[in-house]
């Protein structure tokens, strides 16, 4: 009888104490460290969404028309192996090695569609412009890429070089605490500071 007792005592006080942690860590925690996120970092909390809600600045997105085709008016971005690219549920990099034959001839076919769309010579394209990130999901891209492709999206926009180029310019971001990584440009960002620009 008393072991029956002590069985159910002990039982009981496992289920409080499941429910006050559930209640302190599952809920509690929560919305304590939600509500810091919204209070002191709401972008960032939030997403990081652009300013026209089309998608997040952590997640490039491709500049293309539905046939795959690159639209001339707009920076493009790096590849992506994330699913058919930029697939945020298919995360990820192609897992090939650099000196994986089917990596090798990928990167040397888009070295030349780069350098097709640019009117630029094959050893004047960037790394970036023909390799994945290992997310593939990367929103920026060097500032020599951007700047390869300053004179296409000026002529297609009928908009002057130095324009373009100042824009581009004014939004590069630096190394990570001053000396990580390379200097970096997010093509999202700059594609809808165009598209702002143009409806001033």
């Amino acid at each position: 009888m008393s072991s029956t007792r002590s069985t159910l005592r002990v039982t009981g006080v496992a289920i409080r104490t499941m429910l006050a942690l559930t209640l302190v860590l599952g809920l509690g925690y929560t919305l304590l460290i939600t509500g810091i996120g919204q209070l002191l970092l709401p972008w960032q909390a939030n997403g990081s969404p652009l300013s026209d809600d089309r998608g997040s600045a952590l997640i490039g997105q491709p500049a293309t028309d539905a046939d795959g085709d690159a639209l001339p008016q707009y920076f493009q971005p790096r590849p992506s192996a994330a699913g058919d690219g930029y697939d945020g549920s298919a995360s990820g990099g192609s897992n090939l090695g650099p000196e994986n034959p089917d990596l090798v001839a990928a990167i040397e076919q888009r070295r030349a569609e780069v350098a097709a769309r640019e009117g630029v010579d094959p050893a004047q394209v960037p790394a970036d412009a023909v390799t994945a990130s290992a997310s593939g999901l990367d929103p920026h891209i060097s500032v020599a890429y951007a700047l390869l492709q300053v004179p296409r999206v000026a002529a297609a926009r009928h908009l002057p070089e130095h324009e373009v180029r100042g824009l581009v310019e004014s939004r590069i971001q630096g190394r990570d605490l001053g000396f990580l990584g390379d200097e970096r440009i997010n093509v999202a960002e700059l594609n809808l500071a165009l598209d702002e620009r143009e409806r001033e």
